[in-house]
């Protein structure tokens, strides 16, 4: 292995091993001081460093890793302040502030959408497949299918 890309590789490997401690930790209390330390560098490289390979800071990657385990909770039901505390925020105006400008959603209307889609795909569960697909299969013709414009 060449002795130039032996340390880049190791640069990686590190940022990486950050990456995963935010990904299997973003429910705790973790800080940039935690991320950092799981790296072994100084705060400042280590957002630039980590900035430069995943394109945000690791506040942001935190933040939108948090986000992204919100929406599944609330798929599943969970109310809002138990999806807060659960993905690592303190506040639950805070969670629902971020939730929002991410997502373009309040919490509780995701969460609404979501249940009235399980609602829909459970009583028209055909008008939810893609008219290609069906036409692609034969079931545009003759079938029993109803289309909801209608």
């Amino acid at each position: 292995m060449n002795s130039e890309l032996y340390p880049k590789i190791y640069l990686y490997q590190r940022i990486i091993r950050a990456k995963i401690f935010i990904d299997s930790n973003y429910g705790e209390k973790i800080d940039l001081e935690n991320i950092s330390d799981e790296a072994s560098f100084s705060k400042f490289h280590f957002i630039r460093l980590f900035k430069q390979i995943y394109g945000k800071s690791p506040h942001q990657y935190l933040i939108i890793t948090r986000i992204e385990k919100a929406k599944v909770l609330l798929q599943n039901g969970m109310n809002v302040s138990e999806v807060c505390y659960s993905v690592g925020f303190d506040s639950v105006s805070t969670f629902s502030g971020l939730f929002t400008k991410l997502v373009c959603k309040t919490p509780s209307n995701y969460s609404n959408h979501y249940k009235e889609r399980k609602t829909k795909i459970k009583t028209t569960p055909a008008a939810f497949i893609p008219s290609c697909y069906s036409y692609m299969h034969g079931w545009m013709e003759n079938s029993n299918f109803e289309d909801e414009n209608k």
